[in-house]
Order: structure tokens, then C-alpha cells, then sequence
């Protein structure tokens, strides 16, 4: 997130943030893992910290209540000059919105919705906060991907609500499409068919930058985590997709990620 001063251009990533069954686990596990602290944040939806680092926010962890048995996920937000507008082009353009638009005390306004396919995503209409950290720091998010069956006809829902321009990404991965914002990349959506995990629907992906994959994974491991892709260089650099001890998949980059 970022100063009121300096607010993100519609559509770019701008907030990640993940709802587990036990927050203080893990909040032990991401403290061991990047060395975040946490501060209270926006109670509305039940018990809420911020992850910061350096001094500054870079995620959002909240608890679930224990009745409801919820898939553990990674959510993106995506950034809005107005979240009530932005709420009415989802659901004209075929999206969901299942729980706002609301505020989140002076932090701004968000909303939780699903597009066409299911996967679940975040909209943030900024306020007046602490600026977000440093890009690119160790423990930040640095990327922000959709994993879905088949790429085309949600990438028009994304398109026509945030007004992305999509090209072929420069990678190894087919069915990748680069979303850029004028001439900037923001996010990809990535077409992987019946790769995605039996028994889950299309979803987010948030890329944490480190400053050495390898020994991520490792640590990941010994505070109880799961590898789901083992650590691979390739064009858009050196990375690693990980589970934290709920399940919650994230991927992991060099920190040097162009």
C-alpha cells in the first residue's frame, strides 16, 4: 500500500493478504520465514495483523472463524479510484463481489470478488497510510499472477474492468500473457488447464521477492511448509512455488527479479 500522495494506477497490484485457521502460527511461521513483525490493522472482518517490514507494511493476515473450513489462500487486491464502481463493473462484466464494498477504518475502501472463473481477488480504493516497503526488498511481494484452466475469456472480464493490454509474456511457460497498464507489466494470467490442483479452482499466485531461493525452500521445509515446484532458473529468473504449514501456496524469486 502506499501514501495517498503517490496512489497506484487502477488495476495495478497494490495489497496481498492471506485468512488461516491459526494467526498466531502463522505469523510465527512468516517471522521465521522473512523476518516480518506484525501491527494491528482493521478489525471489521474479524481478527486482522499487518505484516511489515523495514518499518513498512507488506501483507495482510487474518483468522478465520473457526466454523468456516475455507481453503487457506494467498488473495491480490487490485487497485481502484473508486471500489463502488469498480464493484458494478464486476458484476456486469459476469465477476462476483462477495463482501463489500466497505471501508477499512483509514487505510481506504476494499471489497473481496470472484471473477467469471472463480478465483477469488481483492479490490483497494487507498486511503491515508504508511507508505508500503521498498519493492524488491527481501520478504515484499514483487508479482502477482492468475493460474487458471483457460486464460481467454477471463482475460476480457479482467480486461474490460481494468482496462489491461495483454501480450505473450517472455518466459518458458506457454499460455502466459504479460497484463500491462500503458507500458508497464503489472501481472500475468496463466493458462495451465488441468495442471491446476485436483479439487481447487483457478487463483491468485503472489511472488515474494528473497535473496536466496534455495535456502528459502529450505528454511520453508524445516518450519513445517511443502514444496510444490523445487527451485528452477529460467528467463524470469530464479524461483521456487512453496505451501506454508496451511496449505497456502506462494512462490518465491530472486530478489533481483527483473
Amino acid at each position: 500500500m502506499t501514501e495517498a500522495a503517490t496512489r497506484r494506477t487502477p488495476g495495478t497490484p497494490c495489497w496481498t493478504s492471506l485468512m488461516v485457521h491459526s494467526l498466531a502460527a502463522t505469523q510465527d511461521f512468516y517471522h521465521a520465514l522473512f523476518g516480518w513483525e506484525f501491527t494491528p490493522g482493521p478489525q471489521q472482518l474479524g481478527a486482522y495483523v499487518r505484516a511489515v517490514q523495514g518499518g513498512r507494511p507488506v501483507a495482510g493476515l487474518s483468522e478465520l472463524p473457526p466454523e468456516r473450513h475455507l481453503p487457506v489462500a494467498w488473495s491480490t487486491y487490485l487497485a481502484s479510484d473508486d471500489a463502488d464502481e469498480t464493484a458494478e463493473m464486476i458484476r456486469a462484466c459476469g465477476g462476483t463481489v462477495a463482501v463489500g464494498p466497505l471501508d477499512a477504518d483509514e487505510a481506504g475502501r476494499m471489497l473481496i470478488a470472484a471473477d467469471p472463473e472463480g478465483a477469488v481477488f481483492g479490490v483497494w480504493q487507498e486511503g491515508t497510510y504508511t507508505a508500503a516497503a521498498e519493492p524488491g526488498a527481501p520478504g515484499t511481494p514483487v508479482w502477482h499472477e492468475l493460474l487458471t484452466r483457460e486464460g481467454t475469456g477471463v482475460l476480457k472480464f479482467y480486461q474490460m474492468v481494468f482496462g489491461y493490454r495483454a501480450e505473450p509474456a517472455a518466459s518458458e511457460e506457454p499460455g502466459c500473457r504479460t497484463l500491462r497498464l500503458g507500458d508497464r507489466p503489472v501481472c500475468a494470467i496463466q493458462s495451465v488447464g488441468d495442471a491446476l490442483p485436483r479439487g481447487r479452482g483457478p487463483y491468485w499466485m503472489t511472488h515474494f521477492a528473497v535473496a536466496d531461493v534455495a535456502e528459502t525452500v529450505r528454511r520453508v521445509t524445516a518450519l513445517g511448509g511443502q514444496v510444490v515446484r523445487p527451485p528452477s532458473r529460467g528467463a524470469t529468473g530464479h524461483r521456487a512455488t512453496v505451501r506454508d504449514p496451511e496449505g497456502a501456496a506462494f512462490t518465491v524469486v530472486s530478489a533481483d527479479r527483473g
